[in-house]
C-alpha cells in the first residue's frame, strides 16, 4: 500500500508508490538489530580453536566447508539490508586487517544486542553512540599501552603470531610448517620506506594444485606460472635465464578495420605466407639479438614464431596473467616491453633458473633465483581439493596477521588477555562519566567482555565461571591472563605463545563499533517494490529449487 498523508481537505496525498514497505521507528531499529544478532550467532560457533565449521551450500549445489568469518558471510547471499552492513564490515576487516573478521561481527552483534536492553531504559541512541565512541577510543588506547614492541627480525614472535593465526584452521595438524612460509614469504617482500617497514601482499602469489600433503606446500623465492613451455622443441630448463617481458604478440595481427585481399594464383599465396614467416623471423633474430634466452608474453606467440624460437633455443611461455607479468617484472628487474622493435638487453630481467616441472598432473614453469625476489610464490598442495582452498584462506590470514605484526610492530596476548584488558580501561573511563552515557560505556565494556566468554563456551567450559576467574587475574595485574582453552582455567597465553599483532584487534573493534553505530542511527527503512523482472526471477529459483 502507498504511504499517504491527509490534507486538511480531507484529500489524501500519495508519497510513495503503491507496493512499497515502511519500517520505523521503535520497530525499524529492533528489526535491524535482529538481523544483526541472527548473523553474529551463526558466526559465534566458529570462534577460536575449538570452533565448529560450516558447510556452505551454493545454487549450482557447490560446496564450501571453513570457518573463515569472511568467506561464511561473502557466500551466505545475505538479503537482509541491515545485516548486508555486516558483510560490508567484514570485508572492510580484511581488507585492512587480513584477520579478525569473526571478532569484529561477534563483537557488532554484542554491542547491539547490549544498545538494545538502553534502548527499553529510553535512553536514545544518540547518548549510546557517543558512550560507544567515548569506550572505542578508551579500549584501543588501552590496548595500544599494554602492547610489546616486535622487528622484522624477531623471527620467535612472527611464528607465534603466525601460529595463532592458524590455530582455529582446518591446517593445524602442518601448522608449524605452513607458519614457517607465511613468514619467510612475509621477510622477503618486506621493503622499508622511511624508517618503517612496508608489506604488500599482491606479491605473493598463491597457487593451489590438490594431490601431495599439506607438508609438501612450499615457498618459492620467485614466481610459478600455471603454463607450460609452447613448443615441444624448446629446452625445457635454463639456467642463467636472460628474461624478455613483453607485452607483445609474436604473431601477425589481424588489422582493426576490414581488408578484402584478391589473390588469383597459388603463387601469390606462396608470397603472402613467405612475407608472414619473415616478419616473425625477424622479430625472433631482434629478440635473440639482446641476449634474450627466456620469453615470456602476456600476448599469443604464432606457431612459425614458435619455430624460430625453438631453434634459437630460447624457452618461451604465452599468455600469462596481466598481474604475474608484473611480478615476473617486479622480480627479476626487466622491463615490460610492448614493442619489439624496443627490446634492448637493459631490459632484460635475470633469474638463476627457469624450468618446466610436473606439479600434480599439470606442467607448471618456475621462475627461480631471480636477482631482486620481491615477488614470491606459495604452491599450496594438499590431498583434496576442498582442502587446499581451506589451506589457501589459512595461509592468507597467517601472512595478514605477520604482515600487520611486521607493519605496526606491536603485539598483545591472544586467549581473550587483551579483551579484558580493553574492558578493564574502558569501565576505568566509565567511572569519570555520570548519567545515562556512563550506562552506555559500561555496556560497551560488557560487550568487550563477550568475546572471551565466546572462546570458553567453543572450547566446552563455562563462559561465566572463566570470565569471573579472568577478571579476578586481571584485578590482580596479570595483564596477559587468558583462557586456557584445554581446561578453561586462567592461564599466561603471552608465555603459551598466543599472540596477536594489535592491528587485529584494535580494527575489529573499530569495525564492530562502526557497523553498531550505524545500525542505531537507523529510524526509518522504506524498502522499494521488487520489480516484475525480480520476482520472476526469484519464482524461477524457487521451482527449479522444488
Amino acid at each position: 500500500m502507498a504511504l499517504q498523508v491527509a490534507e486538511p481537505t480531507g484529500i489524501p496525498v500519495i508519497i510513495l508508490k503503491e507496493g512499497t514497505q515502511r519500517t520505523y521507528g521503535r520497530e525499524a531499529v529492533r528489526n535491524n538489530i535482529m538481523a544483526v544478532r541472527a548473523i553474529s550467532e551463526i558466526l559465534k560457533t566458529t570462534y577460536g580453536p575449538k570452533g565448529m565449521d560450516k558447510m556452505l551450500v551454493d545454487s549450482l549445489g557447490d560446496i564450501t566447508i571453513t570457518n573463515d568469518g569472511a568467506t561464511i558471510l561473502d557466500k551466505m547471499e545475505i538479503q537482509h539490508p541491515a545485516a548486508k552492513m555486516l558483510v560490508q564490515i567484514a570485508k572492510g576487516q580484511d581488507e585492512e586487517a587480513g584477520d579478525g573478521t569473526k571478532t569484529a561481527v561477534i563483537f557488532a552483534g554484542e554491542l547491539l544486542k547490549e544498545a538494545e536492553k538502553l534502548l527499553d531504559k529510553n535512553i536514545h541512541p544518540t547518548i549510546i553512540i557517543e558512550g560507544f565512541k567515548k569506550a572505542l577510543a578508551k579500549a584501543i588506547e588501552t590496548l595500544n599501552e599494554i602492547s610489546e614492541p616486535v622487528t622484522i627480525n624477531d623471527d620467535e614472535k612472527l611464528m607465534k603470531v603466525a601460529l595463532t593465526s592458524l590455530n582455529s584452521k582446518a591446517v593445524k595438524d602442518a601448522k608449524e610448517h605452513i607458519a614457517r612460509i607465511a613468514v619467510e614469504a612475509v621477510r622477503a617482500i618486506a621493503e622499508q620506506r622511511d624508517s618503517r617497514w612496508y608489506v604488500d601482499l599482491n606479491n605473493v602469489q598463491i597457487i593451489k594444485k590438490h594431490g601431495g600433503s599439506l607438508f609438501d606446500t612450499k615457498l618459492i623465492k620467485g614466481i610459478v606460472l600455471d603454463k607450460e613451455v609452447v613448443h615441444p622443441d624448446m629446452p625445457r630448463r635454463v639456467e642463467n635465464a636472460r628474461i624478455a617481458v613483453l607485452d607483445a604478440p609474436l604473431e601477425i595481427e589481424k588489422p582493426e578495420i576490414d581488408l578484402e585481399v584478391s589473390i588469383n594464383s597459388p603463387e601469390l599465396i606462396q608470397r603472402l605466407m613467405e612475407k608472414q614467416e619473415k616478419i616473425l623471423a625477424e622479430k625472433v633474430e631482434k629478440i635473440a639479438a639482446t641476449g634474450a634466452n627466456v620469453v615470456i608474453t602476456q600476448k599469443g606467440i604464432d606457431e612459425v614464431a614458435q619455430h624460430y624460437l625453438a631453434k634459437k633455443g630460447i624457452l618461451a611461455v604465452r599468455r600469462v596473467k596481466r598481474s604475474d607479468i608484473e611480478k615476473i617484472a617486479r622480480a627479476t628487474g626487466a622491463r615490460i616491453v610492448t614493442n619489439i622493435d624496443d627490446l634492448k638487453p637493459e631490459d632484460l630481467g635475470y633469474a638463476e633458473l627457469v624450468e618446466e616441472r610436473r606439479v600434480g598432473e599439470d606442467k607448471m614453469v618456475f621462475i627461480e633465483g631471480a636477482k631482486n625476489p620481491r615477488s614470491v610464490t606459495i604452491l599450496i598442495r594438499g590431498g583434496f581439493e576442498r582442502l587446499v582452498d581451506e589451506a589457501e584462506r589459512a595461509i592468507r590470514d597467517a601472512l595478514s596477521a605477520v604482515a600487520d605484526a611486521v607493519m605496526d610492530g606491536k603485539l598483545t596476548a591472544g586467549g581473550g588477555a587483551s579483551e579484558l584488558e580493553a574492558a578493564r580501561g574502558v569501565l576505568d573511563l566509565a567511572k569519570t562519566l555520570s548519567g545515562r552515557e556512563r550506562l552506555a560505556v559500561e555496556a560497551f565494556a560488557r560487550a568487550v567482555e563477550a568475546i572471551p566468554q565466546t572462546l570458553a563456551y567453543n572450547a566446552g567450559h563455562d563462559p561465566i565461571d572463566a570470565l569471573m576467574k579472568l577478571r579476578r587475574e586481571h584485578e590482580q595485574g596479570n595483564k596477559w591472563a587468558g583462557i586456557d582453552i584445554e581446561t578453561g582455567e586462567p592461564v599466561n597465553t603471552w608465555e603459551l605463545g598466543i599472540i596477536e599483532p594489535v592491528r587485529v584487534k584494535a580494527n575489529a573493534l573499530k569495525a564492530g563499533t562502526e557497523v553498531a553505530t550505524l545500525i542505531l542511527r537507523i529510524d526509518d527503512v522504506i524498502a522499494a517494490k521488487r520489480t516484475e523482472e525480480e520476482e520472476k526471477g526469484k519464482k524461477g529459483g524457487k521451482e527449479e529449487e522444488e
